[in-house]
């Protein structure tokens, strides 16, 4: 995972603002005249005793006129920026979802093989929400934090030059030194919590999962107190990070109770000098007392940011991965004419799996090939779908290496059935029709006769539309193979791969499904891959690895 600073995270969040910069003012401008409103009200007071003591030049009837107008006007200038900063903030949300979803296409499947899926989860669900923190209520303040207190700085040097630069030196220490002092004290928490998250995530989706297992072999205490561990850490991580909210929160009202005593001793010498008079002592104290609104906001920043730096920075890390196959476009479409392996090695994270390996795959023949697992047959089907790069030699479609085909191109000519049968929750139809998105209800019943599941499937209640559950959960392994091996007829494409397309199957069945690829086979280039020779004797060329 690349490490990044917390102000690079910060800046590089902040370039998805740019095509929202116009809401953005609008936020900004509302919610400064809001809070100049808010803090002016209080200042209009001091006017009030101060012409009720003859000492103000505004009459009291234009003073109640603009406490009436402040109060009114601040709470439609305070709903306009909120409804304008949640805009902005769940718009980009929605980019930021579509950008996470196209990364996790172009990295799949090679750089997600070896990820926790339960992290991932975590990842584009929860990381992405925190986010709305940030561009809702963390940009916005810290924009109207900057102008309202620019403001109220000149209005109270218009008094004295040495009370504005006492407002400007605690504006300063309360909205930027005390949350650079607690970020520092938090460290990496907010990173910790999120990662620890997204591992408990993980755990507690890999327990659903091996329910059945945990259960046979009585191991629920020893998988409760590995959950019961990370949970805890996880806690007391976030207590950390509470503790610390508490401390900002009183060093910052301690702050401030500091500097508005500053600032009645300041007024108070000044006024006894003679060089302001009573409202020079009674405005600037009452402005300094009622204008830290902002900047506590920005102090509060200091803990409550943490999580969603960390947040922001994992979603980035999927953003700017690079994947293991870029997309190929732009090249001439190939036909099928054949494909050869001519001296591929390839290696899983430095360990060699293929060392120097040729094939050729004849058109319109049956290929088998096995061999013990872990000798690189599934690894040769992915090559093959260009899922993974060579590292050396070339694989090669129609004389033509296939980093030089279109990406498109190259899936269209192929079909590849994993050993694991992916489903979704959905139907039976739609799960076969992703093969074949625009596929006609006969079609799909065609390709499930080939692949010996139709009888089943109208056996069932609802036949085609019957759910199959997540993950395919009600069906049995030989089903779901079955149900992959009718996407695979489906998509109809020239070159078929199949890795061990009979492992879950018994004997009966086995020979079912052999005699129809077989048959089904005229016109078409297979490679039949299993580790049982007796798989493979529909093959008219076999090759042991």
């Amino acid at each position: 995972m690349k490490k990044r600073s917390k102000a690079g995270t910060l800046l590089q969040m902040l370039k998805l603002v740019e095509p929202l910069k116009k809401h953005m003012v609008l936020a900004v401008c509302c919610g400064s005249l809001a809070y100049l409103a808010v803090q002016f009200i209080p200042i209009l007071g001091g006017y009030a005793i101060l012409s009720g003591l003859g000492q103000s030049a505004f009459p009291l009837g234009l003073i109640w006129t603009l406490l009436i107008f402040f109060a009114l006007i601040r709470a439609v200038l305070r709903y306009i920026e909120q409804k304008t900063n949640h805009y902005i903030a769940f718009t980009l949300l929605a980019i930021i979802r579509d950008h996470v979803f196209q990364a996790l296409r172009r990295l799949s499947p090679a750089k997600l093989e070896g990820r926790d899926k339960g992290d991932l989860i975590n990842l584009i669900t929860s990381d992405v929400e925190l986010l709305e923190v940030f561009y809702a209520h963390t940009i916005s303040p810290i924009c109207i934090a900057i102008v309202v207190e620019l403001v109220m700085t000149v209005f109270i040097s218009l008094y004295h030059y040495e009370m504005g630069m006492l407002a400007f030196f605690a504006y300063l220490c309360v909205g930027i030194l005390l949350p650079l002092i607690i970020s520092k004290h938090t460290k990496d928490t907010g990173d910790q919590i999120r990662h620890q998250a997204g591992d408990l995530a993980s755990y507690v989706l890999e327990n659903i999962r091996g329910i059945d297992e945990t259960a046979q072999y009585q191991n629920g205490s020893e998988r409760m107190q590995g959950m019961n561990e990370k949970t805890d850490r996880l806690i007391q991580n976030q207590g950390k990070l509470s503790h610390l909210t508490g401390f900002n929160l009183a060093l910052t009202n301690t702050f401030i109770l500091v500097f508005d005593i500053g600032m009645l001793l300041v007024a108070t010498s000044l006024y006894n000098k003679g060089e302001v008079g009573l409202s020079g002592f009674v405005i600037p104290v009452i402005a300094m007392m009622s204008s830290f609104g902002p900047v506590v906001a920005l102090a509060n920043l200091g803990t409550t940011l943490q999580s969603t730096i960390a947040s922001a920075s994992r979603v980035l890390d999927i953003l700017e991965e690079t994947p293991e196959t870029e997309d190929i476009v732009g090249k001439e479409t190939k036909a099928f004419e054949g494909a050869e392996c001519q001296n591929v090695t390839f290696s899983y994270g430095g360990q060699e799996v293929l060392s120097n390996y040729s094939m050729t795959f004849e058109k319109n023949k049956i290929t088998g090939i096995v061999g013990k697992s872990g000798c690189g047959k599934s690894t040769l089907l992915k090559l093959l779908m260009r899922f993974w790069e060579v590292n050396k030699g070339s694989i090669q479609i129609s004389n033509t290496d296939i980093r030089n085909i279109n990406t498109a191109n190259l899936r269209d000519m192929e079909s590849y059935m994993t050993q694991e049968t992916q489903l979704f929750k959905d139907t039976i139809a739609n799960n076969i029709r992703i093969a074949k998105l625009d596929a006609t209800d006969q079609e799909i019943e065609e390709a499930c006769k080939k692949a010996a599941i139709h009888d089943f499937i109208q056996t069932l209640p609802q036949g085609y539309q019957t759910q199959v559950g997540e993950l395919g959960d009600t069906l049995s392994g030989g089903e779901k193979q079955r149900i992959g091996l009718a996407r695979a007829f489906l998509h109809d494409a020239p070159f078929v791969l199949l890795d061990e397309p009979t492992s879950n199957l018994d004997s009966l069945n086995e020979a079912i499904i052999l005699k129809s690829l077989q048959a089904q086979s005229k016109g078409k280039t297979v490679v039949l891959v299993s580790h049982r020779k007796s798989t493979v004797r529909i093959a008219d060329t076999v090759h042991e690895m």
